[in-house]
């Protein structure tokens, strides 16, 4: 039983560390130029994308920060 329990903690603890990104939590220059350029052209749902892709951030955060651009 206490063998199981561990067993599980174990497998727990994987997952939870294998969701984390594994990307970079503050933008490039260039990812900040290339979401800009997006913006500018209208294309702000994919500027908001590319900027989730390349960090990691939540919709929310990355949203916030394309808007701040």
């Amino acid at each position: 039983m206490i063998i199981a329990a561990g067993a599980m903690s174990l497998i727990m603890l994987a997952v939870r560390l294998a969701r984390r990104p594994r990307n970079r939590l503050i933008p490039s220059t260039g990812l900040a130029d290339e979401a800009r350029a997006l913006k500018r052209n209208q294309r702000v749902r994919d500027a908001v994308y590319l900027v989730r892709g390349e960090t990691g951030m939540s919709h929310r955060a990355a949203a916030r920060f394309v808007r701040k651009l």
